[in-house]
């Protein structure tokens, strides 16, 4: 059987772009891990023309490709313009309908895709959490060292839950403060709502305070589609994109905000993932054409709230779906440069990816913990006191490995830091509220 039937495979013109310079080598995580030629891009897109040739899709070819952690760095370094983003999406729901998995495998991504897209399922874990943490288990699991070898990925997930902070209650609607710019709907996502509602608070806020109306509809969101379509379930994806844009297109917003990297990503890619819905395709690209990560649409608007002094060291680490995926990387960096008294520090090798890459460091967590770790180093080498992102998956992952190691350090969202300047915070009221690497009593 080929490896690749009629439903989208990867397409030949854009397998061909490829010139096999290798100038993606450097920047390819799986290839600085281990050096394989096909786990690299230029190496799997070999694959992909071997599976357009009429080669069987064998358990190794699938091994390659569920290797990639969809970073799209190497998009940035092609200098062929090569859409590998396009082609690992196509080649992905390729491999996830046609690869029979291990009943291992079926059963981790049958309960990964059961819980990670599902906001209110995921709020339901906030008190087992909870109670997991203050009983002291969870110093007594990591004492022991075996859940790493017994269940290696229950270990990851463990190690990624993050210290939970009380939930704020987001309204429906949020006025602009002062003279209306614009009228926004704001996505509030899954991990995102779930684990980090502050930053979901603060990034409404600052939107109200550069004079959006801030449209979030709480109770009737869903999720976006970007886990789902980064994994290949392509029809999840399509469900999940078709029912977000019914519920905001009659609104008439002049943006759709993003306050997540993985997320803004796929949001941006609506017109092509639902390109062949006769229903759907127009009002998918029309959508996608409004949305903007935060940074993007502030930046654009140009402020308007007074920022106040935050006198602190801040290292900003690139979310690899905000830089490489959506381009985004001056806009950030300029919003906190603009902060009076922030000092803002860059990290060594910034387009290697921290390892998270949506749950990747769930189905792999050994590899997972290696990039993890080596981001953590040179993040703690810049000897900033706070480190910020964009992404709840890369807040968590870097966490993790942070403690792993040893070490501590803040961790904050953008809109926290815009929104501490915007209210007036001092530097310790905004340390005390950022994400620190969760206690357990061993390195």
């Amino acid at each position: 059987m080929n490896a690749f039937d009629d439903h989208h495979p990867p397409r030949p013109d854009l397998v061909a772009d490829c010139v096999h310079c290798g100038f993606c080598l450097p920047t390819c995580p799986t290839y600085v891990l281990w050096g394989e030629e096909m786990d690299s891009p230029r190496g799997r897109i070999h694959l992909m023309r071997q599976g357009l040739d009429g080669e069987p899709l064998s358990d190794s070819m699938a091994q390659h490709f569920d290797r990639c952690l969809g970073c799209m760095a190497c998009v940035t370094a092609c200098p062929s313009g090569v859409r590998y983003d396009r082609l690992i999406t196509d080649t992905r729901q390729q491999v996830e309908r046609r690869h029979p998995r291990t009943r291992r495998e079926r059963l981790l991504r049958a309960a990964i895709f059961g819980l990670f897209p599902y906001p209110r399922r995921l709020r339901l874990l906030r008190g087992p959490l909870r109670a997991y943490r203050a009983s002291g288990l969870r110093r007594l699991v990591a004492r022991t060292k075996l859940l790493p070898r017994l269940a290696p990925s229950l270990a990851a997930l463990e190690s990624l839950a993050p210290r939970l902070t009380r939930p704020e209650r987001l309204p429906r609607r949020l006025p602009a403060v002062g003279t209306r710019r614009a009228l926004v709907g704001m996505l509030t996502g899954c991990v995102q709502r779930a684990f980090f509602p502050d930053v979901n608070a603060a990034t409404a806020r600052v939107l109200a305070a550069e004079g959006c109306e801030v449209l979030i509809l709480p109770e009737r969101q869903g999720c976006c589609g970007a886990l789902s379509v980064h994994n290949g379930r392509d029809a999840e994806a399509r469900r999940f994109a078709r029912a977000l844009i019914d519920t905001f297109e009659g609104a008439g917003l002049d943006h759709f905000v993003v306050n997540a990297a993985g997320c803004g990503s796929a949001l941006k890619e609506y017109g092509e993932l639902l390109a062949d819905d006769p229903v759907y395709a127009g009002r998918a690209a029309a959508f996608a054409a409004r949305v903007r990560d935060l940074s993007e649409l502030l930046v654009e608007l140009g402020p308007v709230a007074p920022r106040h002094p935050l006198p602190v060291t801040v290292a900003y680490q690139d979310a690899c779906h905000l830089a490489h995926a959506q381009g985004v990387r001056a806009q950030p960096r300029a919003l906190l440069a603009a902060i009076p008294g922030l000092t803002l520090r860059e990290i060594a090798d910034p387009e290697l990816c921290c390892g998270s890459a949506g749950v990747w460091n769930v189905l792999n967590p050994e590899p997972a913990a290696e990039l993890g770790e080596r981001k953590a180093r040179d993040v703690l080498a810049t000897g900033a006191e706070l480190l910020v992102t964009a992404n709840p998956g890369c807040m968590m992952q870097i966490a993790a490995a942070v403690q792993r190691i040893g070490a501590t350090i803040a961790l904050a969202h953008t809109a926290q830091l815009l929104d501490a300047s915007i209210r007036g915070l001092d530097v310790e009221q905004l340390l005390r509220t950022a994400s620190r690497p969760s206690p357990t009593g061993s390195r």
